[in-house]
């Protein structure tokens, strides 16, 4: 993501020296509010993804650590200003049933189906970010007494951490590495084109994930799935029991970003009846 944003700023800038100008910075968030429809989050994504690469350029003596504070004080737009451009789907709550169905979809009559089962078990326990799951290998796979869990080296991540995996990911794992043809460190591995003989041992793309969860959840009509709500599936069914526990499993420095973005409690009905 970080590569795909910085990319972008560069296309922008159109040379070295621009884009070490903290005020292109300035000029391409204006050009991104203006002249695009992007969400405002996206945008202040975009823009923290330069800020941070600078820290590092700046770290590594690329440029000085006065540019790169020079670039921290360009300000984000604000959320407010262009919150008609903030999808309502930009959420999407599962429910528990629905997940059920969804893992089921594939099926396991097929390698396909068994891998694509097992994908789906995992990211349903485990809360694992696209990028963590497509490069998922066999050796981060752990095993403690009856409780299994993935060993990760998330975003924010300065050491491995251990994530939850349920029994039944476990086993349909295991069924699915039994039946593959082939042998890779990867767990979930891509096919070459259509058709169960053309499985290979390179890990799945990010793309690939994506485009099979949104493939499943269309066919179970369930609409704008995205990878990122079964992460938040994960921590809002932990956080109805422990908020802590959900930052330890999703693996977040701050407490704070777990209660914003992964605990979607609703109102409930009656809550100020027999008040007075």
């Amino acid at each position: 993501m970080y590569e795909r944003d910085f990319k972008a700023y560069l296309a922008y800038a159109g040379s070295r020296d621009a884009a070490l100008d903290p005020t292109t910075l300035a000029r391409w968030r204006t050009h991104l509010a203006q002249d695009t429809e992007m969400s405002p989050n996206t945008i202040n994504r975009m823009l923290s993804a330069v800020k941070r690469i600078m820290r590092e350029a700046a770290e590594q003596k690329y440029t000085t650590h006065e540019n790169a504070a020079a670039f921290e004080r360009v300000s984000g737009v604000m959320v407010r200003a262009l919150r008609e451009r903030v999808k309502t789907t930009a959420r999407t709550k599962i429910e528990p049933e629905d997940m059920k169905r969804l893992t089921e979809a594939p099926g396991t009559d097929t390698l396909v189906g068994l891998r694509d089962t097992a994908l789906l078990h995992t990211l349903a326990s485990s809360g694992l970010r696209v990028s963590e799951l497509a490069s998922l290998t066999k050796a981060q796979v752990v095993r403690r007494g009856r409780s299994y869990f993935l060993s990760v080296m998330g975003k924010t991540d300065v050491e491995h951490r251990d994530t939850p995996l349920s029994p039944a990911a476990y086993a349909a794992i295991m069924l699915w590495l039994e039946k593959r043809p082939v042998e890779s460190e990867y767990i979930f591995t891509s096919f070459d084109g259509r058709g169960d003989s053309r499985v290979n041992d390179k890990p799945m793309s990010e793309v690939g994930v994506w485009k099979l969860i949104v493939k499943y959840a269309g066919e179970m009509g369930i609409k704008n799935v995205k990878p990122h709500d079964f992460r938040r599936f994960v921590g809002t069914e932990l956080a109805s029991k422990d908020i802590r526990k959900v930052q330890k499993a999703l693996g977040h420095k701050r407490i704070e970003t777990t209660a914003k973005h992964y605990v979607l409690d609703e109102l409930e009905g009656g809550l100020t009846d027999n008040l007075h």
